[in-house]
């Protein structure tokens, strides 16, 4: 019951986000439903898991849809609320944040921003090329009293599939950059933005390092660096020279001297060595000196890392790029558990797509078209971030509650580890199974609980002492 009270309890933070009450309502219906729901079949599951009536799914739709939930609102205040509820992990100061981006397949025809996108993916279950929607995903790194860290999903967003002018297209780099420049503001402390090679470009770095933040990634394996020009003894014409000697960075491995040998720092490895050395160049995509660490590990091989911070020690630069695969974890609890990008929103005036095709053009489209296109759009990035925010509270639940919700969880699993910070699954299903007596009970939020069984399908209520 304590598990219900406190998952309401954090929705009332969010109450800035409605512009009316009854909107507020809905939201809080919306995040009890989605926990209490036993599959991930879209909003009709929201109906199964509440109880209540099928008179309720057209104004489900209609709130997902609805201005009234302001969205960038929405973000801020659960951005200010992991901050305030979790222990972010922290170097030099600094908030750790990941990123990454997902492909959701969406075979809809009716579906703005769906375009053909490309796959790249050692699982051979996956198609090379798949119709759907392309996100960029921001995270926390929070750390456990347990030592566990979990990534915390903060803003996830439709960065590519539509062309709204003629004008540049701004790509999914230059928002992604957008949209962690907006959280650290929010944050208002220095950040370091933990992400792989595909981040590791001008479009990232001058940004983050204009407000004062700073990248970790990875390089590819012929990057090259180059020493800092001597200073000439003489003035000549022209403007002074800025780069000296070039380095590939990969014939380091080659003449390995000045390596360190030390234990891993990696999340989750033990009694392991590795070898690294780094080294201070003049990285050309950005014109500014950074700091590459090279590594040699004993079963992973060998890695090239970039630290846009000079006076980031190496170590650390190896071990908050250890962790950038919780982001990984988290798409697939988001995709299994929580089913984050299980939406289907038709656009019905929409001039259905084709297998095959990229970007859509609003282009020479009608002012009404557009706003359709806009609101259909919005009501994706309101399910995906609720779906953000539900997976947020349940770890919140898992990091801060481990002992309540073992022991509320009735469950089997083959290997129980209640020393360890419950998953997801575990917590969703600790709350489902109470979610009938707390939906009797005198405790909680009654008005809550009124405005649900008022719109309940009491036959589907059998057993339960209903009131009111």
């Amino acid at each position: 019951m304590e598990l219900w009270i406190e998952v309401i309890r954090a929705g009332h933070d969010l109450a800035g986000a409605c512009r009316r009450r009854r909107t507020f309502m809905w939201l809080l219906v919306v995040l009890v439903a989605w926990i209490a729901r036993p599959d991930l079949l879209g909003v009709t599951s929201f109906v199964r898991g509440s109880f209540l009536s099928s008179a309720v799914y057209p104004l489900l739709l209609n709130f997902f849809h609805s201005g009234a939930l302001v969205l960038p609102t929405l973000a801020e205040l659960w951005v200010k609320f992991a901050l305030a509820h979790f222990r972010p992990v922290t170097e030099s100061g600094a908030l750790v944040f990941v990123a990454d981006g997902i492909k959701v397949g969406k075979e809809g025809k009716l579906m703005p921003a769906v375009k053909c996108l490309h796959q790249e993916s050692e699982n051979n279950t996956k198609g090379e090329f798949i119709m759907g929607h392309s996100f960029q995903t921001l995270a926390l790194l929070a750390i456990a009293g347990t030592g566990q860290v979990a990534a915390i999903p903060l803003v996830s967003r439709i960065c590519e599939g539509l062309r709204t002018s003629t004008a540049r297209h701004r790509s999914q780099l230059v928002r992604l950059a957008e949209m962690f420049l907006s959280v650290a503001r929010i944050a208002g402390r220095s950040a370091i933005l933990v992400a792989d090679a595909y981040y590791a470009t001008r479009t990232i770095i001058v940004p983050l390092r204009g407000a004062g933040h700073h990248l970790v990634t990875r390089v590819r394996w012929n990057a090259v660096g180059y020493e800092p020009a001597p200073i000439p003894k003489e003035r000549k014409r022209g403007r002074p020279k800025k780069y000296g000697e070039k380095h590939h960075l990969w014939d380091f491995f080659k003449g390995w001297r000045n390596a360190v040998e030390a234990q891993s720092p990696v999340y989750g490895e033990e009694e392991i060595k590795i070898q690294y050395r780094s080294v201070d160049l003049l990285w050309r995509p950005v014109g500014a000196l950074v700091r590459f660490v090279l590594v040699k590990h004993p079963t992973r091989g060998k890695i090239l890392l970039l630290s846009t911070n000079t006076a980031l020690e190496p170590l650390a630069v190896i071990r908050l790029y250890g962790l950038r695969f919780k982001i990984e974890v988290s798409f697939k609890q988001a995709i299994n558990t929580i089913g984050t990008y299980a939406y289907h929103f038709w656009m019905m005036d929409m001039k259905p797509i084709k297998w095959g095709s990229g970007d859509q053009s609003l282009v020479n489209r009608t002012l009404d078209y557009k706003r359709a296109v806009v609101r259909k759009v919005a009501a994706y990035h309101r399910y995906v971030q609720i779906g953000c925010i539900v997976q947020g509270l349940l770890l919140h639940l898992a990091l801060n509650f481990r002992e309540k919700v073992w022991a509320s969880f009735k469950g089997w699993l083959r290997t129980m580890k209640p020393h360890l910070i419950p998953s997801e699954m575990v917590v969703a299903s600790a709350l489902r199974e109470r979610f009938p007596e707390f939906l009797v009970s005198n405790a909680g939020d009654a008005a809550l609980k009124n405005f649900i069984l008022e719109r309940a399908d009491h036959s589907r209520l059998a057993g339960l002492l209903l009131t009111g």
